[in-house]
């Protein structure tokens, strides 16, 4: 592609909206396609943004096109369908992927794109809705060394750290594996803070002596916020979410051809969570689905500890 590339984004939401914003303050001239929520849609056009009537549009119309999707049916939607980016994009057109994703698809979908002059990149994120509009993300990229070229000035306006892994998929099998160990330190924790309240250790006790030591970290301290202070916005991650990418971790495993008894067994513990009706509750609030099971309220727990 010749002077600066034009923009689209597909997928405007917690994360998709501090990501546009930045793309819009880095100069770049975007085209946005939202979903039911106006509100993300409505701030980035008062920015600049100029919203796509349809993804045909969007595709004939940009030279990269990012996604930040729930899962990969939806990014096959989009780059597969009879509307969508493969049908109906020109030659050289990037397709960045940064949704939490299947990489077995990825590679998939790469190929496709290429059998058609097109590219594609897996860009997945690490960090929070804050991170993504103060434009600090970590970016985990999988694409061909000259296609990582020229979509990293982009990946720069809304990424702090961005590593470049290898060929397409890598980014995608990096985050599962970041997520594999997300997701078990939630299951852990969980258990961990349902033992303690079992044994008469109330959670703010464990959550003194976890979190001074070597164990403790980032992950430990917004998950204890809701645990023991009742933040809800602490952790903003969706156990709905936390299933899916278990659930992918668990196909990469599946492919690879080893065995995971740890993965399967954490994919468990938040498929019971979701089963019961939990899955729009975040990623800490497993601790109480968890205590539920073994008969304990884990807020009433916390208040026992105050008195």
């Amino acid at each position: 592609m010749t002077g600066q590339p034009k923009i689209g984004f597909v997928g405007v939401g917690y994360m998709g909206h501090g990501m546009a914003k930045n793309i819009l303050k880095g100069g770049y001239d975007l085209m946005i396609k939202g979903n039911r929520n106006r509100a993300p849609v409505e701030s980035l056009t008062a920015m600049g943004a100029r919203e796509a009537a349809s993804l045909s549009e969007m595709a004939a119309a940009c030279d990269i096109v990012f996604l930040c999707l729930s899962n990969s049916p939806q990014v096959e939607a989009v780059v597969r369908g009879e509307d969508g980016l493969i049908a109906n994009g020109k030659p050289g057109l990037i397709v960045v992927d940064t949704t939490t994703a299947n990489p077995v698809s990825t590679e998939a979908l790469a190929t496709e794109l290429e059998a058609r002059d097109m590219h594609m990149v897996d860009a997945p994120l690490g960090r929070t809705p804050k991170e993504a509009e103060a434009g600090t993300l970590d970016a985990m990229v999988g694409a061909a060394p000259e296609v990582f070229e020229s979509v990293r000035p982009v990946i720069d306006c809304w990424a702090g750290s961005v590593t470049h892994l290898g060929p397409v998929g890598a980014g995608h099998k990096m985050k599962l594996v970041m997520n594999f160990l997300g997701t078990g330190y939630a299951a852990l924790y969980a258990e961990a803070f349902t033992m303690g309240a079992k044994v008469g250790l109330a959670p703010q006790l464990v959550r003194e002596v976890i979190g001074g030591s070597r164990m403790g970290c980032g992950f430990f301290e917004t998950y204890t916020q809701w645990v023991c202070d009742r933040n809800r916005e602490a952790h903003v991650f969706s156990l709905d979410n936390a299933a899916k990418d278990i659930g992918y971790v668990c196909l990469m495993a599946q492919a690879a051809g080893m065995a995971n008894p740890m993965s399967a067994t954490i994919r468990n513990a938040f498929a019971s969570a979701v089963a019961q009706g939990k899955g729009a509750d975040y990623m800490p609030m497993l601790a109480d689905h968890v205590a539920a099971l073994n008969g304990l309220d884990l807020g009433a727990e916390v208040e026992k500890g105050r008195s």
